[in-house]
């Protein structure tokens, strides 16, 4: 029944869906809404189960207020212990290659981290279903248990099989299900302040990304790797707990049997499917530095009592790069600050990470890309559901980053692969960083004018 709303909403947010589920820059336009729903229920009766429609109009959200904000903080923490842990995947990959498997080439090792990646984005495409059908509560429940059992096996493990398995793939089933649930959660409590509050709730992946470095890099000379981890896995424990108690979601669950089409039915919207390709490429570059910037200071010649704070540094200046373009992507446009992003990321690849030596250019670098890194972090998520139905945004964001997620796959190791076929020179691996950065921008471009051409809109 979803017909074009283009006559009562601008060209820069008009796209099919059903006339009272609720997208950007509509508040407005609630009278209307409210007008059409009205007819839309006389033709039709809402499903035994269903979310009352009016849950979907642009003033039911509360954008605001202590529930909301503790789901902001439930998700923060969440972030902290999921993709927190991904931006130390730098801190793996050196400690694998220099001890538990010294015997493996950079490349090889590099498929831990990276399909640790691919997994917690990957699976979202089965938790945004599940979400959708059961709502949050036990997919966070039973994704907690999964994610520190995993945690817990890594500790334990000492050949490259065990730490994949642990690490890779039964760690990132918990993680995954732990995210996705928590940003697809915050999505039904914010509409105007959507991006800014998914800035704050990413800000916990950079305070992560400070933290978690220096204090496994301080611990594991003290207790050892194992046990470093098992601190790890236990402060997670906590906050995952906050998470239990804060996280829901403001709209029922509707279960519906699964219908495969739902899936395809993302890729007919041309506006989403230039977004996801270009989160596609920015993420096939984004985890090249996180992953090789402390071997690539190494090989620089850079101190190595400086070389552990470059992670920290790169996620310290990410914390500011995931709230300030959430602030001012609500305010000016999300696909329009995400522009920004993209380009600004490939400029600093090419133009600075590329041709420092220097102690102080590598610093600068990581400082810079970490800002940018972390404003597609935070914007992504808002970007995908900018275009989709509020009611389906788990299937649509899993969808998305499920394709997102085989550019974090194989990035990582298309990088390595370059590193060991120039014998250790990384200008290959930032050369392949960049132009993905580049080509990003290029489709985000492509899906902005798909939906307000060229003219100056809040896209």
């Amino acid at each position: 029944m979803g017909r074009s709303k283009s006559g009562s909403l601008s060209s820069a947010t008009a796209y099919e869906e059903p006339p009272y589920v609720a997208n950007e820059n509509v508040e407005s336009n609630a009278a209307a809404y409210a007008s059409e729903k009205a007819v839309h229920d006389l033709e039709r009766a809402p499903s035994a189960g269903a979310a009352p429609a009016g849950g979907h109009l642009p003033q039911d959200f509360p954008d605001g207020g202590r529930e909301a904000w503790l789901v902001v903080f439930g998700g923060w923490c969440a972030l902290f212990c999921t993709f927190g842990l991904i931006n130390c995947v730098g801190v793996f990959q050196q400690y694998y290659v220099s001890h538990t498997l010294s015997n493996y080439s950079s490349s090889t090792v590099s498929w831990i981290t990276s399909t640790q990646v691919f997994m917690m984005n990957f699976l979202g495409i089965v938790v945004g279903r599940l979400y959708d059908n059961f709502g949050p509560k036990w997919i966070l429940r039973i994704g907690t248990v999964i994610y520190i059992f995993g945690l817990m096996m890594t500790s334990l493990a000492t050949e490259y099989y065990q730490i994949f398995l642990a690490q890779s793939i039964v760690a990132s089933m918990g993680s995954s299900a732990i995210f996705h649930s928590s940003m697809s959660s915050l999505v039904t409590w914010f509409l105007r302040n959507r991006a800014a509050a998914f800035g704050i709730m990413a800000s916990g992946s950079s305070l992560a990304g400070v933290v978690l470095p220096i204090m496994m890099d301080h611990l594991i000379p003290r207790i050892g790797f194992p046990w470093t981890i098992r601190a790890v896995a236990f402060l997670f424990l906590f906050l995952l707990l906050i998470v239990n108690l804060t996280v829901k979601s403001r709209l029922s669950p509707k279960p519906r049997p699964f219908v495969l089409q739902e899936y395809f039915d993302t890729f007919k919207d041309v506006k989403m499917v230039l977004a996801i390709v270009g989160s596609f490429f920015f993420m096939w570059g984004m985890f090249l530095p996180f992953n090789y910037i402390l071997l690539q200071a190494q090989a620089a010649g850079m101190s190595q009592k400086l070389v552990p704070y470059l992670l920290p540094i790169l996620n310290a200046i990410s914390i500011f790069g995931r709230v300030l373009p959430g602030i001012a992507a609500d305010k000016i446009g999300r696909f329009n600050v995400m522009l920004c992003i993209a380009l600004s990321s490939a400029v600093f690849v090419l133009a600075i990470w590329i041709p420092v030596t220097s102690t102080a250019g590598i610093v600068a670098f990581a400082a810079l890309f970490g800002f940018s890194s972390g404003g597609f972090v935070s914007l992504a998520p808002p970007l995908i559901a900018q275009v989709s139905d509020i009611r389906y945004i788990g299937t649509r964001v899993g969808t998305a980053f499920a394709v997102m997620a085989f550019g974090g796959l194989t990035g990582s190791p298309i990088g390595g692969a370059i590193v060991s076929r120039q014998h250790g020179d990384y200008i290959g691996l930032q050369l392949f960083c960049g132009v993905s950065m580049a080509l990003s921008f290029v489709f985000f471009i492509a899906s902005r004018y798909a939906q307000a051409g060229f003219k100056r809109a809040k896209v």
